[in-house]
């Protein structure tokens, strides 16, 4: 098991959640925790939410916790966010949920 890292980056556009590591069942009670700071401090004046995802591995409770943040975010108003760097775990993961199309949005395909 790799340790979940992550850091949380602010500028006057853009807020970005950058996430290392294993985000899975055993890696991410400490995340879960810090969620609601995340969610509030979002009010402040970014337009972009980002989600930086350099991790190795991502199980099902890691997706489930993704999905919720990525919920929450997009019913903040005036926000766009964006996954960057989404492993291929993660798209098996919302292809085996039908959640394929939903997930595919929050990517930037340029």
């Amino acid at each position: 098991m790799t340790a979940l890292k992550w850091d949380l980056i602010q500028n006057n556009d853009k807020i970005a959640l950058q996430l290392s590591g294993e985000l899975s069942r055993n890696t991410l009670l400490p995340l879960w925790q810090q969620r609601a700071s995340f969610l509030s401090e979002k009010q402040n004046n970014q337009n972009l939410i980002e989600f930086d995802l350099t991790i190795n591995r991502i199980d099902s409770a890691g997706f489930a916790l993704l999905c919720d943040f990525l919920h929450d975010c997009e019913q903040l108003p005036n926000k766009k966010v964006r996954l960057i760097n989404p492993p291929e775990q993660l798209l098996t993961l919302a292809d085996l949920v039908n959640l394929s199309h939903w997930i595919s949005t929050f990517i930037d395909h340029n």
